[in-house]
């Protein structure tokens, strides 16, 4: 089928994502940037192909349903892709994205040295935020073969859907994907405290019913990993809190002081000094100042406990993008343009 040899030349253009759409010719990212592909216009019969191709059986009735559907999908010897089926204006769009299939190892992610000691850590929630396409999914990947490797405990994951494949080393590991191996992320948490598990991989706490049992499945004495789609630390707090009714909050804002460990806030950069892209990372760790702010509703301090306390391991996401630029990796546009604060940090690099 061509659109097996479409996902292949897209990766030999060391392409993030490629867009499939019918009427158009194919198209990828390349470095942030959309980039036309050399093969002709994908006709209406040939997407719905590519999607029947593709799609296991119970995706693609949903997919015929409501008209979307996510699920992998792997080209043999090549690799392995995220895939979002959708309809727009009638007609077939597909993206997808291109999943590493090798883990690669937390050092080798430009990340701060104190995300290596959080795999340390017993119990608690660990949260990694950004935008999609940010790197979360390859931060947690990461987190989860580094303690694979040092652990014999049991570690359960739950995607949407599953990206890097993890093989067992001295843990036991189980992924499990949505709509194959469980519905939702909340049924799949509602019964993952029965599998004996150590370790808990949410792929994204979505709602609020995935949100109160991954908190719960925390505060049970076990380590949780999962994401959200927040910038900071400081709007993940606050999210959280919102998704609560009101007369409830009190007692999420003092079960999340209790349980959460840390917030690790990720933006990808182009670099400039060569091919590829790398994050600027915000890091908060729950100190006893910082479970006092989310219990008294103070989140708003946050950004102040992080710039005094670099000691620890913390930053603020202006620090790692300016750190960022002085080492020559990235452009002074983009430092600006992504900038919590961007008049203070135009300011820092002027300095």
């Amino acid at each position: 089928m061509q659109l097996d040899t479409i996902l292949k030349t897209a990766l030999e253009m060391d392409s993030s994502d490629i867009h499939l759409v019918a009427g158009h010719p194919p198209m990828c990212r390349v470095q942030t940037v959309m980039t036309p592909m050399d093969f002709p216009e994908i006709t209406p019969e040939a997407a719905r192909a590519m999607v029947e191709h593709m799609a296991p059986p119970e995706q693609l009735k949903t997919f015929d349903k409501i008209k979307d559907a996510d699920f992998s999908y792997e080209v043999k010897d090549a690799g392995r892709f995220r895939v979002n089926a959708h309809s727009q204006r009638g007609v077939i769009g597909i993206a997808l994205r291109s999943i590493k299939t090798q883990v690669p190892a937390l050092k080798s992610l430009n990340l701060p040295e104190v995300i290596s000691r959080l795999t340390y850590l017993p119990r608690g929630l660990i949260l990694v935020t950004g935008d999609t396409g940010s790197g979360k999914t390859t931060t947690l990947a990461a987190m989860i073969d580094a303690m694979n490797r040092r652990y014999q405990k049991h570690i359960i994951t739950l995607e949407d859907p599953v990206e890097y494949l993890l093989n067992s080393e001295k843990s036991c590991i189980e992924q499990r994907e949505l709509g194959q191996d469980t519905p939702s992320f909340a049924s799949g948490l509602r019964h993952v405290l029965r599998q004996d598990p150590d370790i808990i991989l949410v792929g994204e706490m979505r709602d609020l019913e995935t949100t109160a049992a991954a908190i719960t499945a925390a505060e049970t004495g076990h380590l949780v990993l999962s994401t959200l789609h927040t910038v900071n630390a400081s709007h993940t707090v606050e999210r959280i809190i919102d998704m609560y009714p009101a007369d409830q909050q009190n007692q999420i804002r003092s079960m999340l002081a209790n349980t959460l460990q840390a917030v690790i806030s990720q933006t990808l950069f182009k670099r400039i000094d060569k091919p590829g892209m790398v994050p600027a990372t915000e890091v908060m760790l729950c100190t006893p100042a910082v479970r006092n702010l989310i219990r008294e509703d103070r989140s708003f301090e946050i950004p102040n406990v992080i710039e005094t306390n670099r000691g620890l391991g913390m930053q603020t996401l202006d620090n790692a993008i300016a750190e960022l630029y002085f080492n020559g990796m990235i452009s002074r546009e983009d430092a600006i343009a992504q900038a919590a604060y961007p008049e203070k940090l135009e300011r820092q690099l002027a300095a």
